[in-house]
């Protein structure tokens, strides 16, 4: 993918709409609790400012469906930023309008503003013209370093690049190149670990990789459903019990591809779900009804190790379990241990993921390259064509 990107721009002086992807998790008490999208986007705010950039920052936070959320307003990242930065972040209180033009007008080179929440606006999730066009009129000169939004045809993601000159930023340049890699010469054997809950969103990924990868290992809620699939029982435990025929026919290709698609061969099984209650190791035909799959088992985990220590490229979207729960974190934990201490080149993706990463305390470093977009991830190597992307490329 030809991408237009900094190195390109002429962003001296200039005013920069920077869209960043600032949707970090916030407590009830109004504390960010994972920080890593705010230190991911630094390198593209201080590219900008050493340049003497007036730049003001475009982000959304949660889901409000167009209408003002107080909970959701960017005043707690603006301050975050400031302290990160080690200089101010000025927020302005609104997206659009001859206020925040006025305000926008009086920065100076090498200031930052933060707008409000994007998705405070109806016209930011319907790619509104007139929307796209109000926040054009702010910058000179519009990048994008938000990679978890760009399969989002979003006012903020994509509208604008209809109006200014727009550039992929350091984080998304770097995200593009990764997984682009990843698709066209990966150094094998490479193995996709997918888990998780949702059948619907991983599908094609899978399917993309049946030719490309090594070894599919598949855990979490989502191998329910292929288990499911496969006569096993799965008592009561999380599965789609509508997408039961998209995994047999997934199961088929697999065979006709000779793919080695793994699932797990015993799992961890309780009869509620609560830290203190009794779990069972117990092998895939021997769950009864009434049981609960909360995590991989034992025999799953020593086979998913021995082909991680195997591989030479490692791809990993979703938990193996019931992570957030420590009764059903050992999964979890042992295959996030083993991709961190593994020889290959690893590339991990998704929010549980990461909060996986962070709950039990690995460090960022430990893996080849963490993907601040779960969703664009799954999307970008399932071959799509994400809007946000292609606003950026060179015509």
């Amino acid at each position: 993918m030809n991408l237009r990107t900094l190195k390109d721009a002429d962003v001296d002086e200039k005013r920069v709409l920077l869209r960043l992807d600032l949707n970090v998790p916030i407590d009830d008490e109004g504390n960010i609790t994972d920080d890593t999208r705010l230190q991911k986007s630094l390198p593209t705010i201080k590219y900008l400012t050493d340049r003497g950039a007036k730049v003001i920052i475009l982000s959304h936070l949660g889901r409000p469906d167009g209408k003002v959320v107080e909970d959701l307003r960017l005043d707690v990242v603006g301050e975050a930023l400031s302290e990160l930065l080690g200089q101010k972040v000025k927020k302005i209180h609104e997206c659009v309008g001859p206020e925040v033009e006025k305000l926008v007008s009086e920065l100076l080179p090498g200031e930052i503003c933060l707008l409000e929440n994007t998705r405070f606006y109806h016209g930011e999730e319907t790619n509104d013209e007139g929307f796209s066009r109000d926040l054009a009129k702010l910058g000179e000169v519009f990048v994008s370093d938000a990679f978890g939004t760009v399969h989002r045809e979003h006012a903020s993601t994509a509208g604008i690049a209809n109006f200014l000159p727009s550039f992929a930023g350091l984080l998304l340049e770097r995200e593009v190149r990764v997984l682009s890699g990843l698709l066209s010469n990966p150094e094998k054997p490479l193995t996709v670990i997918m888990g998780g809950a949702k059948i619907g969103s991983k599908i094609g990924l899978l399917k993309n990789f049946l030719e490309l990868s090594d070894n599919i290992l598949i855990g979490g809620a989502l191998a329910n459903t292929f288990l499911a699939a496969e006569g096993y029982e799965v008592g009561d435990s999380l599965y789609e019990k509508e997408q039961l025929d998209v995994a047999r026919n997934f199961l088929l290709e697999a065979e006709k591809h000779k793919e080695t698609v793994r699932l797990p061969v015993d799992v961890l099984v309780a009869d509620e779900i609560k830290e203190d209650v009794v779990t069972l190791d117990v092998l895939v035909d021997g769950v009864s009804p009434g049981m609960r799959i909360l995590d991989i088992g034992r025999l799953t985990k020593d086979r998913f190790i021995e082909v991680i220590n195997e591989s030479k490229t490692i791809i990993w979207n979703g938990p193996m379990g019931l992570h957030e729960m420590e009764a059903f974190a050992g999964g979890t934990k042992e295959i996030l241990k083993a991709v961190a201490e593994c020889d290959a080149t690893t590339i991990i993706g998704g929010g549980d993921t990461l909060d996986a990463i962070t709950r039990f305390g690995f460090d960022f470093d430990q893996f080849g390259h963490v993907s601040t977009g779960g969703g664009a991830m799954l999307e970008f190597l399932q071959g799509k064509s994400l809007p946000g992307l292609v606003a950026l490329e060179a015509k």
